[in-house]
């Protein structure tokens, strides 16, 4: 059964408070500490279906807007900024549930900010990175210096990923987590792109492939 989020308040320092939702079910057996992507706030449909979706395979998220987004503004905050903002949630998370497995990351650049923050000094109680589109690189411009920071980390991670994703090409993602080695797990979507949408003459829909990396992730995090 869902439950509505909590409205909560999140303590940042130098750049303020920001929002935050909570999505706790009964007997939660994981919490994932959720950031949004570049270009849409916590609220986003992605968002929300993702946080509902891991609701129901018992993962409670905790859902936050980064300052820029929280002021309205439209470029993303300096990372510094930003990772600073992950920390701050992620402190909430473990305050929240104290002892529970805790899992950090997001949606793309939400995802990237929280890598750069654990590859920085690793996140309190958090026994695991899920990313849900990795932004190796910018859209035409194939690389992977973006992920360079990523070998500094050593828990367990998590990679979501579209083979239609303009922003990590295939063959680019795949060295990247064949690099990382066993603390590296990739999930491809076959014909998914970054947003997880996928073409009708797939013959499939954007609904099942959002309960295939729901499930992705949800077994992924009963290993942790």
């Amino acid at each position: 059964m869902a439950v509505a989020p909590q409205p909560l308040t999140i303590e940042t320092g130098k750049s303020g408070p920001v929002s935050a939702l909570l999505s706790r079910p009964d007997r939660s057996r994981a919490c994932y500490v959720f950031a949004h992507g570049a270009g849409a706030g916590m609220t986003h449909s992605f968002m929300e279906i993702f946080s509902a979706g891991l609701s129901e395979r018992g993962i409670a998220t905790l859902r936050y807007q980064f300052p820029y987004m929280e002021k309205g503004g439209k470029r993303p905050d300096p990372p510094a900024v930003a990772q600073a903002t992950v920390r701050a949630a992620v402190a909430k998370a473990a305050e929240i549930f104290p002892g529970l497995t805790l899992i950090a990351g997001g949606k793309s650049f939400g995802g990237r900010m929280t890598s750069q923050a654990q590859a920085a000094a690793p996140l309190p109680a958090v026994r695991g990175l899920a990313f849900v589109g990795f932004p190796l690189h910018p859209a035409g411009k194939p690389s992977t210096d973006r992920a360079d920071h990523l070998a500094k980390i050593d828990i367990p991670m998590l990679f979501l990923q579209g083979t239609r994703d303009s922003l990590a090409e295939v063959a680019l993602i795949e060295g990247v987590v064949k690099r990382l080695g066993s603390r590296a797990t990739l999930h491809l979507e076959e014909g998914a792109d970054h947003s997880f949408h996928v073409l009708a003459r797939s013959g499939r829909n954007d609904r099942e492939v959002m309960n295939e990396i729901l499930d992705a992730l949800a077994v992924w995090a009963e290993a942790l």
